[in-house]
């Protein structure tokens, strides 16, 4: 007779272990000041979960390739194959490595020297960041450049100086008095669908002598020829010295990327602490990119597809009052102000079966929370069609008049 050993499950703990002061006042200012007294005790960030016929605008699958058969295909065969998995960080991976392979179809597939994989794009800008900038280099940051490329000039005790959104006359301000150093944009920003004047930021870059770093997070895949990005289709392939991107955007997996010189990668991978302290890729991580590079070659009718949708959902909405025009790309904000008026649109917009993703301090300035539409491919006519419906249903609700965004475009015009 066999005998099935059984674990016993302890329950779990019904207490918290005492914090000390310093974490309990910032656990308090979480809880208390902001959830319960500021939104009356809702989180403005947790939706209502949506039935059968929602429309999901949240996530950044722009091309639809999450669920793509190739793609699926090629990972599956990996992750059921008999291949072993050096676990390892990518610093001692030897040459010729499935991960440096895969690298160099990057570097092709972008018109780069060399390419870096990282863990994510936080890994890749923040350790690109961190291993440029030192104490007493002014580090020039859009003011809507994301989160991890601020993070990495603090790593690296950068100074950091920003500069208005897309204002290149303030910029060139700040050069004057600061000198070079990095220059820091994102080639189409996260939070609005703006795009970065390339040409201008590479003109004053190459007057001061500043070192260039260009995000293509939410521009790979989705522009340029064969999806390759902004700055190859404004021909600057060769004027930038550092692309970056998250690969959990368009390719529809986990990783990031910089684009960098034969001459840095080697001291990138002996510098950078994400790069030093995190392991390698995964086999099947790698197997999925290497399809996809392919595959977003290939894409040209679905980034067609996605213009032709942003272009009819951006102009419904302007025609519906909504300030859209700050952006023009697939990313759309719905800038209400204040958290509290932002969980208003959320509720409204919940309520008629369409999710977003609410976007607040810090990731962005207070007062002006958001709440973001990211469009993709795949988003049909009917789709489409209630979206506009459900904008146009809800204006007087949302009080849409007396939006941040409404009332400045009210004071420029």
């Amino acid at each position: 007779m066999s005998t099935i050993n059984t674990i016993q499950i302890k329950p779990r703990p019904t207490a918290s272990l005492q914090m000390p002061a310093f974490v309990t006042r910032r656990m308090d200012a979480h809880h208390v000041t902001r959830i319960e007294q500021l939104m009356g005790g809702e989180h403005v960030h947790v939706w209502k979960r949506q039935g059968p016929g929602a429309v999901m605008l949240a996530g950044n699958d722009y091309l639809c390739l999450a669920n793509e058969p190739a793609l699926l295909d090629a990972q599956a065969r990996v992750l059921t194959g008999d291949g072993g998995q050096s676990l390892m960080s990518a610093v001692y991976l030897q040459s010729g490595s499935q991960q440096h392979r895969l690298e160099e179809k990057f570097a092709d597939f972008l018109g780069a020297q060399e390419t870096i994989l990282a863990q994510s794009g936080w890994a890749a800008n923040v350790g690109l960041l961190q291993s440029i900038s030192e104490p007493g280099v002014p580090v020039y940051l859009d003011i809507m450049a994301h989160a991890s490329l601020w993070d990495g000039v603090t790593l690296g005790g950068g100074k950091a100086v920003p500069f208005l959104h897309n204002n290149m006359e303030h910029l060139e301000r700040q050069l004057n008095k600061h000198g070079a150093g990095v220059i820091v944009v994102d080639a189409l920003y996260s939070t609005d669908g703006s795009l970065a004047p390339l040409h201008a930021v590479v003109a004053l870059a190459e007057k001061t002598g500043s070192v260039l770093v260009v995000d293509e997070s939410h521009s790979l895949g989705t522009h340029g020829p064969r999806g390759a990005g902004l700055v190859i289709a404004a021909g600057l392939e060769e004027r930038v010295h550092f692309r970056t991107a998250s690969l959990a955007k368009a390719f529809a997996g986990r990783a990031g990327i910089i684009t960098c010189s034969s001459r840095f990668k080697p001291y990138f991978l002996s510098e950078s602490r994400p790069a030093i302290f995190s392991s390698c890729m995964l086999n099947h991580e790698l197997a999925w990119f290497d399809a996809a590079i392919d595959f977003v070659e290939r894409a040209d009718a679905r980034r067609a597809a996605l213009r032709r949708i942003t272009g009819e959902v951006r102009t419904g909405l302007g025609r519906l009052g909504y300030c859209v025009d700050e952006g023009s790309e697939q990313i759309i904000a719905l800038e209400v102000g204040t958290e509290p008026r932002t969980l208003v649109l959320r509720k409204a917009l919940e309520n008629r079966g369409i999710q977003g993703a609410v976007f607040c301090a810090p990731a962005t300035p207070k007062n002006r929370a958001l709440v973001r539409l990211t469009l993709n491919a795949g988003l049909t006519k009917g789709e489409i069609a209630k979206l506009l419906a459900a904008c146009a249903d809800m204006r007087e609700e949302v009080d849409l008049e007396n939006w941040t965004s409404t009332v400045r475009r009210r004071r420029v015009h």
